[in-house]
């Protein structure tokens, strides 16, 4: 099966803004999606990547948190993804997204979560994420209800990532 690299969409789009459907069914098109997505986010390169960020709007999300080259990578595929438990703790890390290039920003979120899927043999599943990989997938889960990292910061902070991203468009779309 060839993977493919998908355009990733940059902010502001309209489709980054709105929640994702809820999938009903893992069929063959949709393993197909959660493998171009995964070779899409590997080489741009990133550790999570929502559906609605290739302009599919569909409750799933991949990531793989393993940064080490030495480790193993890890490489997950969670379908209508939900935090089912936060913990009372909370961490700040600077996050970054690929729908937002080259902007970061610090994010405070619960340390710990529990978070319940459906993986690509339609099997449910549940675990507990800490440390990067917790903040990952909260971020990525916020992607599929239309929330971008940047919509936790001030607004006039926001507004001048947003100007960044319309003239990064705007260079991109000259460069074409």
């Amino acid at each position: 099966m060839m993977r493919m690299i998908r355009k990733i969409l940059i902010h502001p789009d309209p489709r980054l803004k709105k929640a994702a459907d809820p999938i009903s069914a893992v069929t063959d098109d949709l393993r197909r999606t959660a493998d171009d997505m995964l070779e899409t986010m590997y080489d741009a390169p990133g550790i999570g990547l929502a559906a609605p960020q290739i302009g599919v709007m569909s409750r799933m999300l991949v990531m793989d948190c393993v940064k080490d080259e030495d480790e193993t990578p890890r490489p997950m595929v969670l379908i209508n993804p939900s935090v089912i438990w936060a913990g009372e703790e909370r961490r700040v890390y600077e996050e970054g997204c690929l729908s937002i290039p080259d902007q970061y920003a610090e994010v405070e979120r619960p340390a710990e979560v529990k978070v319940a899927w459906t993986d690509l043999d339609g099997k449910e599943q549940q675990e507990t994420f800490t440390g990067l990989w917790a903040t990952c997938v909260q971020h990525e889960i916020d992607h599929l209800d239309g929330k971008l990292f940047i919509d936790y910061l001030k607004p006039l902070k926001r507004q001048l990532i947003t100007r960044k991203m319309v003239k990064l468009k705007r260079e991109l779309a000259r460069s074409l």
